[in-house]
């Protein structure tokens, strides 16, 4: 066995990389010989403002959040653990190159369906407010940030939640909706905060790996002991805080 690829040179930098240290993956047949579903999250993405991309390779059928960086190391990434199944978009702005990978890998592209026009030519599925992807990953319209914006729930490891744009890490590194200039509705923002909270318990919501500002997590690729960090934000404070420019 070997371990998944490290950023040791310029090459493997662009590489995606393991959001879980332990997972390890059986190099000579990476599809057949998966250890456990591993989850890979991309290098920061130009076309997509900066956003982070995330890849669930599992048996049933790879996911991809949101578009990397489309260029042929990530292509051949992608190729080599099984191509991807579904493209889900988390919103408006996680588009990048879509309709290339759909192009490519002729997979599923989801989107909410306020955000559906913006994919003129792709064969999009849209959903409302929940639509269940299969028997380990649902997803949930979070609006707020856009009028479609959503996250992803993964069951697995006490369960991850993919947000997006949502809910993000402010530069202590803990899970918070950001309030920008662009933002849609922010009243909206913090309500679907306070609906992830009814809806998840401690025990079910474990991690959040967010599309951007991946930064300031400071060598980590996800917000641990999710539930309780984000449980403890002010919404009441956050809702009166002005535009951030």
């Amino acid at each position: 066995m070997c371990s998944l690829p490290q950023e040791s040179n310029n090459y493997t930098a662009k590489l995606p990389r393991a959001v879980f240290s332990n997972e390890v993956l059986i190099c000579e047949n990476p599809r057949s010989d998966l250890v456990l579903s591993t989850i890979f999250a991309f290098p920061p993405n130009r076309d997509t403002l900066g956003g982070t991309a995330y890849f669930i390779v599992r048996n049933e059928g790879n996911i991809l959040i949101d578009c990397p960086a489309w260029d042929q190391i990530h292509q051949d990434f992608l190729q080599s653990h099984g191509g991807v199944r579904h493209l889900f978009l988390t919103h408006r702005d996680a588009i990048g190159k879509t309709a290339e990978i759909q192009k490519t890998f002729s997979c599923e592209v989801l989107i909410q369906e306020q955000e559906a026009y913006l994919l003129p030519g792709v064969d999009v599925t849209t959903f409302n407010i929940d639509f269940t992807l299969n028997s380990t990953a649902q997803l949930i319209w979070t609006p707020g940030h856009s009028p479609g914006s959503s996250s992803l729930y993964y069951q697995e490891r006490g369960g991850v939640l993919f947000t997006g744009r949502h809910i993000l890490p402010n530069q202590q590194g803990e899970p918070v909706p950001l309030r920008r200039a662009k933002t849609f509705h922010w009243f909206r923002q913090i309500k679907s905060v306070k609906l992830l909270l009814e809806r998840f318990t401690p025990e079910t919501l474990q991690y959040i790996c967010p599309g951007a500002n991946t930064g300031f997590l400071r060598g980590k690729r996800v917000i641990d002991n999710a539930y309780t960090r984000l449980a403890c934000v002010d919404l009441t404070v956050l809702r009166q805080a002005q535009a951030m420019f």
